[in-house]
C-alpha cells in the first residue's frame, strides 16, 4: 500500500532524503523514527503529494506521487504535525467543511461526518468551537479530517506531541482499530515506548537514511548485544555488594544507586540463576533481581550516532 522506491529529496547541499526504500502492507502499523532533522516529514511531504522527490518516487496503493498525484489523495489521509484551524468554526462545520471539500455530496457526506466524529469521539463536541478545544481533542479533529474521505493509508506526522496520557492511550487505541479495519497507517513519533507496542514495522532513519527496517522484534534480534542488562535491589550497602560483582566473570558497568546496583551480565539465564544464588549465599539481602532485555529505545541508540545534518 506504502511503496519507498530509492526515494531522494535534495535542498541545495543538504540530502533531506538520500535513496529511502521500504514497502507497508494493507492493515500494517508502520513506525518511521528517527532525529529531528533526520527527513521523517520530508518524505511523508512526498507521499502526501505536498512535496516532490528529487528522484525516486513513491507509491500509494500502487499509484505514483508524481504522476498520478490526485489518485494519490483520494486513497491517502494525511495528519501533518501542526495544522491550523479557522476561526468561528465549530466541531461539526469543520469536519463537514472537509467533506465538502472531498466532494461528498449529500446523505454521503452526512453519513461520513457522522462516521468520523462517532469515532473520534467527537460528536458530543459538535457544536463547541475549535479554538476552545483541548490539545487532544484538537488532535481528535485533525484525525478525523484525514479519515473524512475514507482512505486507505494514513500518514501521521507526530500525533501523540503534546498529549496527556490518557489522550495517547485513547489515540494508541484509535490507530489500533484502524489498522484492524485494514487501514495501513505511516507514524513518526519520538515516544518510541508506544510505538514498540502498536507498530508491525520500524523504519529508522538518520541523515535522510534508512539505517534499519524490520519489525521490533528483528530489529532487536539484528542489534542485541551479548550483554544483557540486570538490576538487583538490595537491603545492605549497595557499595559492598558492587564490589563482589565486580570480581565476578562476565560483568562489567556496575553503577551503584541507592539500594540499586545496575550492570551488564554475560551470561544466560542459568548463568544469572546461579549468579543470584551466589548473592544470597554471600549473604546479600536480595529484594529484587531482574534481567532487562533492549527496548525500542536501546536498539534506537545503537543503531543512530546522533549524527545531524
Amino acid at each position: 500500500m506504502i511503496e519507498l522506491q530509492v526515494l531522494r529529496r535534495y535542498f541545495g547541499q543538504t540530502k533531506a532524503v538520500d535513496g529511502v526504500s521500504f514497502a507497508v502492507y494493507a492493515g500494517q502499523v508502520f513506525g518511521y523514527i528517527g532525529p529531528n532533522g533526520a527527513g521523517k516529514t520530508t518524505s511523508m511531504r512526498i507521499l502526501a503529494t505536498l512535496d516532490v522527490p528529487t528522484s525516486g518516487d513513491a507509491l500509494v496503493d500502487g499509484f505514483s506521487v508524481v504522476n498520478d498525484p490526485d489518485r494519490v489523495r483520494r486513497r491517502l489521509g494525511f495528519m501533518p504535525d501542526f495544522f491550523g484551524t479557522y476561526a468561528n468554526v465549530n466541531v461539526e462545520e469543520y469536519i463537514d467543511f472537509f467533506a465538502r471539500a472531498y466532494r461528498l455530496r449529500g446523505a454521503d457526506r452526512r453519513r461520513a461526518v457522522r462516521r468520523v466524529m462517532e469515532f473520534t469521539g467527537l460528536d458530543v463536541l459538535a457544536d463547541k468551537p475549535i479554538q476552545a478545544l483541548s490539545k487532544g481533542m484538537k488532535q481528535r479533529l485533525c484525525l478525523g479530517r484525514a479519515l473524512i474521505h475514507d482512505p486507505a493509508v494514513l500518514v501521521l506526522d507526530e500525533p501523540a506531541a503534546g498529549l496527556d496520557p490518557r489522550a495517547r492511550i485513547e489515540l494508541r487505541e484509535m490507530i489500533r482499530t484502524l489498522a484492524a479495519a485494514g487501514k495501513t497507517v505511516l507514524i513518526s513519533s519520538h515516544i518510541l515506548t508506544e510505538l514498540a507496542e502498536i507498530c508491525h514495522v520500524v523504519g529508522i532513519l538518520e541523515r535522510g537514511r534508512l539505517v534499519a527496517v524490520g519489525s521490533v522484534q528483528e530489529i532487536q534480534q539484528r542489534c542485541q548485544t551479548p550483554q544483557i542488562a540486570v538490576e538487583v535491589e538490595v537491603l545492605d550497602s549497595t557499595d559492598t555488594l558492587g564490589k563482589w560483582l565486580a570480581d565476578r566473570p562476565g560483568i562489567s558497568q556496575v553503577q551503584a544507586d541507592g539500594q540499586v546496583v545496575r550492570f551488564l551480565h554475560s551470561g544466560n539465564s542459568a548463568e544469572a540463576a546461579e549468579l543470584l544464588k551466589g548473592m544470597i549465599e554471600s549473604g546479600f539481602r536480595v529484594t529484587a533481581f531482574g534481567r532487562r532485555r533492549q527496548s525500542l529505545e536501546d536498539v534506537f541508540m545503537q543503531v543512530t550516532k546522533g549524527l545531524v545534518q
